[in-house]
């Protein structure tokens, strides 16, 4: 098994991660001391990067169990 990153996967890699360094920055942002931090952006883009990661290495690819793989295998022939 290989575990290659294709060109489009490490750029969509890479985006994932700036994404989530602009939520980190938002997140963290100095505001007034009755404000706190933190705000619904930075986290809907710390979700976003969360996906995109996902995608990028591949854990939302379609990975036949062996019981599917053998039906299909069967019934090609």
């Amino acid at each position: 098994m290989t575990t290659a990153i294709s060109p489009g996967r490490m750029i969509e890699l890479v985006a994932a991660v700036l994404i989530l360094g602009a939520g980190i920055y938002f997140y963290r942002r100095r505001k007034s001391a009755d404000e706190g931090y933190g705000s619904q952006g930075a986290v809907i883009l710390f979700v976003v990067a969360a996906i995109m990661g996902a995608h990028a290495l591949g854990a939302l690819d379609y990975h036949p169990t062996k019981a599917e793989a053998d039906y299909f295998k069967e019934r090609a022939q």
